[in-house]
């Protein structure tokens, strides 16, 4: 049985500390807000599309860069794999229209609620409020994590799941890309990717701001 650090309480945050624990490790979750999902809260216009109910052929078409680095991952536990998960914790899920899945409650809240509990089952230990600023290393082994308050704790594996830059009122800030280069990985260039258009004209904020659906520029 392994000790696992697991860095970030977002969807695969969850996912991630609930399966190890699953397989018989222990694991710490951390979460440097006071609460878990804070980002899945706001997706889907607060009803969070959890995935999509395409084929696999479907999920690699739409991967940028090279589709089969996921592969394996998309092989081991995939969209219906998912479905089954937070249905085994009590949340249904429906198809609407593009394949978007969506729970039937309309509710991001019960989808974390839904990952919460699959963590509890499994006796995963949350701290909350407890940000993670390195993640030690001795003679390129991983030797546990420090956190804010420089406190270090020895772990024999951390998994970093600390998300991207798109939300950083959600505690996205672009942790784990400083965490990736520090110990050594290389990390290129960042750029958005699902974003806004911007313009340097200032009459588009007097337009009504209406939202239409299957639009392509």
């Amino acid at each position: 049985m392994a000790k696992i650090a697991v860095i970030g309480g977002g969807a695969a945050g969850m996912l991630a500390a609930g399966r190890a624990a699953q397989r018989g490790h222990e694991v710490h979750l951390f979460e440097k807000n006071n609460r878990l999902g804070k980002k899945i809260l706001i997706t889907g216009k607060g009803r969070c599309n959890v995935t999509n109910d395409g084929d696999l052929d479907a999920f690699l078409d739409n991967i940028p860069g090279n589709p089969y680095f996921i592969y394996s991952a998309f092989y081991r536990f995939d969209n219906q794999a998912l479905r089954q998960l937070l249905l085994d914790m009590g949340l249904e899920t429906k198809v609407e229209r593009g394949n978007r899945v969506f729970p039937v409650t309309d509710r991001s809240l019960d989808v974390v609620q839904a990952l919460e509990k699959y963590m509890r089952q499994n006796k995963v230990a949350l701290h909350l409020e407890s940000q993670v600023e390195h993640v030690v290393m001795k003679e390129g082994k991983v030797t546990g994590i420090r956190l804010k308050n420089q406190k270090e704790l020895p772990f024999d594996a951390v998994i970093v799941t600390t998300g991207g830059l798109s939300y950083p009122n959600t505690g996205s800030t672009g942790d784990g890309y400083r965490m990736a280069k520090a110990a050594g990985h290389t990390v290129t260039k960042l750029y958005p990717s699902l974003v806004p258009l911007k313009t340097a004209e200032s009459w588009c904020q007097e337009l009504m701001g209406l939202s239409l659906r299957n639009i392509a520029i």
